[in-house]
């Protein structure tokens, strides 16, 4: 843990590109900028279901202020819904990543008609539209018949195993717009008939929730949870959702604690967009019952300074999902040089190199193993903790996604001038070969 002089972080700021020197170095920043030359001025606008709780709020609410200082008018738009509208895409979302079938005729139905009242009430004339999840798909209806505007659908879950009805349903959608963006290679879709790009979702170094803190800060947060500062501290923080297997989890530090005297901390927030979240933190309780040494937390969202001081003064961080899209706590938690042990699934392999940056494990059993390995052997869990932050200093930060999201759009417009310039000539050779037959001179013939 870095110390400062103040035992209090300073308030949050928004930060410039000039802030991320010292990370990423001067000649990224200076291709971020060449890039953005060439799309200066246009409106890219982000539409998501929620502004709190999840990971594309929070790279939402860093990526866009970003693309405002390059040049870009960025604007981020929420649609809205009510219970059952949640209800329909949750049920959607744990079809694509199960391939369950738990989509009812009603849950389609609702899922258009709420689709048609953000149409009627959305004014959404960006140069390039990002449509982020299934949630908002429905919106690609409201493109323009101007070929100049992209429309990019952003899928962060994992589509590689659907149920049918569920993605054929919104395949419909997705193949009206100019491009898909998935997190891993292993979600693109061979049926899609657009392009595919992979952009893998990023951190903040310098948020709240990534940047260095006080020890003194760290050791009140610690005493406001009632953690033991000397006692080994395995971490789990993610939504309170049966894809993070929550309970799996407290069985899997039930088999530790048998041998090693530690402490586990299960700390998420409730999304907006996620109706199960109450049902699944009411579950973990359950399961924790009677003991002392697991500690449930319901965080509120924006809590990410403590978020922070739970993550860096965890012994062994776990994220250990059964389907993930992506899970950016696990590249938070390498940032902050702590060991990783996580599911083999959805983008945790890009971000746990196995054996290098932590470990990737199948079951229960599996987990607890490794989490007694890393225990014993301190060693090698502070290595595998700076492989882990340098890793995600080279892929995982938010410089990197901001310049494949630009160089993504340049890609597509070229395209679309390339594909507008060949019908031109095309149309050019149709209308020189017409014209050339209509005055074609045929020869008279003359009586000898």
């Amino acid at each position: 843990m870095s110390s400062q002089s103040s035992s209090s972080p300073p308030p949050q700021r928004v930060h410039k590109l000039a802030d991320y020197e010292s990370i990423v170095g001067a000649e990224v920043l200076e291709d971020l900028r060449t890039f953005a030359d060439n799309i200066s001025g246009k409106t890219v606008i982000h539409v998501n279901s929620t502004r709190a709780g999840g990971g594309v709020a929070e790279i939402l609410f860093r990526l866009v202020p970003l693309m405002r200082e390059i040049g870009l008018n960025a604007k981020w738009e929420i649609i809205k819904g009510d219970a059952q509208f949640f209800e329909s895409t949750k049920a959607f979302h744990n079809s694509l990543q199960t391939g369950a079938r738990l989509a009812t005729k009603e849950s389609f139905d609702h899922f258009i008609r709420k689709t048609e009242e953000n149409l009627r009430e959305m004014s959404l004339d960006g140069d390039t539209m990002f449509i982020h999840d299934p949630q908002p798909i429905g919106l690609i209806a409201k493109r323009k018949s101007n070929a100049k505007q992209l429309w990019i659908w952003r899928c962060h879950i994992d589509v590689s195993n659907p149920e049918r009805e569920v993605w054929n349903f919104l395949a419909k959608y997705v193949n009206q717009y100019d491009a898909a963006v998935f997190s891993t290679p292993s979600f693109a879709r061979s049926d899609l008939k657009i392009p595919q790009f992979m952009v893998s979702p990023s951190i903040d170094p310098l948020s709240d929730k990534n940047r260095s803190l006080p020890e003194t800060f760290i050791d009140r947060v610690l005493s406001k949870y009632e953690l033991d500062s000397e006692k080994p501290l395995i971490t789990q923080i993610s939504r309170f959702d049966y894809a993070k297997d929550p309970i799996g989890v407290i069985q899997a530090f039930k088999l530790v604690s048998d041998h090693i005297d530690c402490q586990l901390v299960l700390a998420g927030s409730l999304a907006d967009d996620d109706p199960e979240g109450m049902e699944v933190y009411s579950k973990v309780v359950k399961a924790a019952e009677g003991r002392k040494d697991i500690h449930i937390l319901l965080i509120p969202p924006f809590s990410d300074l403590e978020i922070n001081a739970l993550q860096r003064a965890s012994t062994i961080i776990l994220q250990k999902s059964i389907k993930e899209g992506f899970g950016l706590t696990v590249a938070e938690s390498l940032w902050k040089a702590k060991p990783v042990i996580a599911g083999a699934t959805g983008g945790i392999p890009l971000q746990v190199k196995n054996g290098l940056t932590g470990f990737l494990v199948h079951n229960i059993e599996g987990a607890a193993y490794r989490m007694r390995y890393l225990l014993r052997n301190p060693d090698i869990a502070a290595r595998m903790g700076l492989n882990g932050r340098e890793h995600v200093r080279q892929n995982f930060l938010i410089t990197r996604h901001l310049g494949e999201y630009l160089l993504m759009i340049l890609s597509l417009e070229n395209h679309a001038k390339g594909e507008r310039f060949s019908n031109r000539f095309e149309e050019k050779e149709e209308e020189e070969a017409a014209a050339a037959q209509t005055h074609t001179v045929i020869p008279q013939t003359h009586p000898k």
